[in-house]
């Protein structure tokens, strides 16, 4: 069995509703091969929706699916190399691991000695050597995904398409998979789609990371580039920066370390409240921008007077609005929220979850059927839609 030859995919102005519910709105990304993105959104932004295109599993309303330079949207799962792997591993119970993991194989043809060994090279990759005879019943949560993952990995898909796979993993077992999935698919030269609602996750994956909302796609970049300049208010709001600041006419985001305590200070505070982080200090202050939170190197006192240092270098201009491409979002109308007044949006971790009706869109797991790693077998999972 050979491997898929490496592709380039694109999302071309991609639009999907589901009744009056649209879950994908004018979506453009392009894909590299061996490219791992990550997809970053709150539950509903489209994220699965995405997937499912790419899959073949649900036609656009509007726009093309675009491989290696050639429309592909009316192309049927099983003609497109696709790779699938959900939260729910879904490993067939009536076959061992050696049967879950080669099952791709065995479909497409392998014979029998030839897929014994691919299947030991992909177990010792996902860190399960001998385990070709283990009850799938035996199995951890996180045996449990390391199997789904090297299942999906067997058939050498064009295109891995991950849906929030360590969801269900408590977070100390989520950190370890999440450390060790990058590995995986660079050692076996994959091109992945992941998508996720957890930034440390995200950012742990990507190479390249798009943050969605409402079925938008908002912001395209490396991690870092995404982290330190996220352009919009509602994208630096989902990616937790609380220090959303009005300056004049200009809307800034202070990182987190964009603050040190100094007499020559710029910025005068009270403190409100210093806690200790173990690396650092968690110090909120009240300044005439707003209360602000910064990490620092000392402890403070509630109450105490501080002045403040802004590294310029770690702050960001934001745009009030969206890119006109995009339309505009509620909530973004030239100030950070309703607090714009006062020059800080508050705590707005969260905020970025809030009227999102899109759910519609992707309710229930529809997908499992690809979990087998090559969607030409969907039918066989068990799967009734």
């Amino acid at each position: 069995m050979t491997r898929e030859l490496a592709r380039r995919w694109e999302l071309d102005s991609v639009t999907v509703r589901f009744g009056n519910v649209t879950a994908l709105r004018e979506v453009s990304l392009t894909i590299s091969p061996a490219e791992q993105v990550v997809v970053l959104g709150p539950s509903g932004c489209g994220k699965s929706t995405m997937l499912r295109v790419l899959a073949g599993l649900c036609n656009p309303d509007r726009g093309r699916i675009v491989i290696d330079g050639k429309d592909s949207t009316a192309r049927l799962p099983h003609q497109r190399g696709i790779g699938l792997m959900f939260q729910n591993h879904t490993l067939f119970p009536h076959q061992d691991v050696a049967g879950n993991v080669g099952f791709g194989l065995r479909m497409a043809g392998m014979a029998a000695i030839p897929r014994r060994a691919k299947v030991a090279e992909l177990l010792q990759l996902v860190g399960l050597s001998g385990f070709e005879q283990r009850n799938v019943a035996t199995l951890s949560g996180g045996e449990a995904q390391r199997v789904a993952l090297a299942r999906s990995l067997a058939p050498q898909p064009a295109l891995l398409l991950l849906d929030e796979p360590f969801g269900s993993l408590d977070r100390s077992l989520r950190d370890r998979l999440t450390q060790e999935l990058p590995q995986v698919l660079r050692a076996t030269n994959t091109t992945a789609v992941h998508v996720t609602h957890d930034h440390d996750e995200a950012f742990s994956l990507a190479d390249r990371l798009v943050v969605m909302q409402h079925g938008r796609v908002l912001r395209v970049g490396s991690p870092a580039e995404v982290w330190a300049d996220p352009q919009t208010v509602t994208v630096a709001r989902f990616l937790g920066h609380h220090n959303i600041v009005r300056r004049g006419k200009l809307l800034e985001v202070l990182r987190r370390d964009a603050a040190t305590v100094r007499a020559d200070g710029e910025l005068l505070g009270e403190v409100r409240e210093s806690r200790f982080k173990g690396d650092y200090h968690d110090l909120t202050v009240s300044t005439d921008l707003g209360e602000l939170r910064f990490r620092v190197n000392e402890a403070h006192n509630s109450g105490e007077p501080v002045r403040l240092h802004i590294d310029p270098k770690r702050t960001a201009r934001l745009q009030p609005t969206l890119p006109s491409h995009s339309g505009s979002e509620p909530g973004e109308t030239g100030h950070a929220g309703n607090a714009g007044e006062t020059g800080h949006a508050g705590n707005t971790d969260n905020a970025g979850e809030t009227g999102n009706t899109d759910n519609a869109g992707e309710t229930g797991n529809t997908d499992n059927a690809g979990e087998t790693g090559n969607t030409d077998n969907a039918g066989e999972t068990g799967e009734t839609r």
